[in-house]
């Protein structure tokens, strides 16, 4: 029995996000605090019920081991928001307009802030229609609502509930992708100031060895230290680049307000990949010691991203206005080359994402190989799952190598998975479920609802489309 004392301590250690795994007895404290933190629960008896056609019973009352405070769940929301899409809003900004891009930015951010107080409310009221627990995921979450949706729509809910979760692999596995091009680019720059001018393949090969020794672990607990670090040297690079892009700043109308239209897709792509954090609201949430502080008006949702927008808004503004067409995919490359400030910048910002890689990889892991296991690894389990694992790295290490742009393959990653789990499948369930409500659905929901979706498809199709473009360009060059 621990005492209170120590149960305080326990509740401050704000170190990751919470999470558990499919196997019980791998039970951890997180798989990540930067992007997309999708927590990844085991099937519990209701919804085994559930799916198996029967009404499932009331379930004892879930209860937190260790209970979040408001201050720990909005540190979560900061850091889980906090990554390499940050450093590359400066590169957005050139493709959206000094101007444009900072009003669009709020705008952008007000609708994913709201696309997640609707996945809120759709797990909510599932969680009451079904009795369950504990709140279910986002993929759960997909599946309870097409479930008691209308009788035409309950046949593709595992359907929806399997395009969820392979969003959730694409956006993870293209996180990974870019943390590899993010790594091997900075490690590329502080090499070339010491003579050391060696192919960007080639960095990319010696940065996916320790990646991939590190993916070998498959106990998540031992690389929660490592995210803890990675919080430490992330806080201090982003703020040191922050300072940096102050210094010196030329008047706002040297800057384009407004850029071409070939040009805002990519916009649209880079912000939505720095919003895409909508996986982490319902885990974030579940975790809390008073889980109605989540949503208030001015509970720690609406807070946090408050701050989030704000130095999203900061970061992209300062770095265009800075460097101008000359801003880099990530704000540390433009760091000025040889001072000994830019050199540990860069140095701190490579690590911190060299230590998030594991954690993200553990995502897809996680949401693939229960089933891979049960169909292909009923003999030597362990053996291979380190080799799947190795098999997926490796995949991500083949995507970076043959998309080296890091801006444009940060905008194709949020134009094509980003967009869809941001705001696409939010809406969408809102209206599924308000039709079974009393009342259907009313004008205005349809309307509001209808014009996120349309947001997400343009930017889906349009996003998609430019930076494979822009991609294939460069490679002419």
């Amino acid at each position: 029995m621990k005492t209170p004392t120590e149960t305080k301590e326990n509740t401050n250690k704000a170190a990751t996000v919470f999470s558990i795994s499919q196997d019980v007895s791998n039970v951890t404290e997180g798989y990540g605090i930067f992007q997309s933190r999708e927590q990844i629960l085991p099937v519990d008896k209701a919804q085994y019920e559930l799916e198996n056609g029967k009404q499932p019973e009331a379930t004892p009352e879930y209860q937190v081991t260790h209970p979040t405070s408001y201050a720990d769940t909005l540190l979560h929301i900061l850091r889980g928001n906090i990554g390499s899409g940050l450093l590359a809003m400066g590169d957005a900004f050139k493709n959206g307009g000094i101007v444009f891009a900072t009003i669009v930015t709020v705008l952008l951010g007000i609708i994913c802030v709201h696309a997640q107080h609707l996945l809120l409310n759709c797990s909510e009221e599932m969680n009451r229609q079904t009795k369950r627990a504990k709140s279910a995921n986002f993929a759960d979450t997909v599946y309870l609502v097409f479930t008691h949706g209308p009788p035409r729509l309950r046949p593709i809910a595992s359907t929806m509930k399997i395009l969820v979760n392979g969003f959730l692999c694409i956006t993870q596995l293209g996180f990974c992708c870019v943390y590899i091009v993010f790594i091997a680019n900075n490690l590329k720059l502080i090499c070339d100031q010491y003579g050391i001018n060696i192919d960007l393949s080639i960095h990319m090969i010696f940065v996916v060895i320790p990646v991939l020794l590190s993916c070998m672990v498959r106990n998540l607990k031992y690389l929660t230290p490592f995210s803890t670090v990675a919080n430490i040297m992330m806080a201090v690079g982003v703020s040191a680049v922050v300072y940096e892009a102050a210094q010196n700043l030329p008047p706002v109308n040297t800057r384009e307000y407004m850029a071409s239209w070939q040009q805002l897709p990519l916009y649209f792509g880079t912000a939505i990949y720095a919003f895409e954090g909508i996986g982490l609201v319902l885990p974030l949430k579940n975790e809390m010691r008073r889980p109605e502080q989540f949503q208030r008006p001015l509970g720690v949702l609406n807070v946090g991203m408050v701050v989030v927008v704000s130095i999203v808004v900061t970061v992209g503004f300062l770095g265009y206005l800075k460097w101008g067409e000359d801003v880099q995919g990530s704000l540390t490359l433009n760091l000025e080359p040889g001072r000994v400030l830019g050199n540990v910048v860069q140095s701190l910002i490579a690590l911190a994402i060299l230590c998030t890689y594991p954690l993200q990889f553990y995502v897809p892991i996680d949401i693939t190989w229960p089933y891979l296991r049960t169909k292909f690894a009923t003999k030597s389990p362990v053996l291979k799952e380190l080799v799947y694992r190795g098999i997926l790295v490796l995949l991500t290490f083949i995507l970076a190598e043959s998309i080296p742009e890091l801006g444009l393959f940060i905008s194709l990653v949020g134009a094509v998975s980003s967009t869809a789990l941001a705001l696409m499948f939010p809406p969408i369930i809102d209206m599924v479920m308000k039709s079974q409500q009393a009342g259907g659905l009313r004008p205005y929901v349809v309307l509001k609802d209808c014009a996120i979706i349309l947001l997400g498809l343009l930017v889906f199709v349009t996003g998609t489309y430019e930076s494979l473009a822009s991609i294939v360009r460069a490679f002419r060059v």
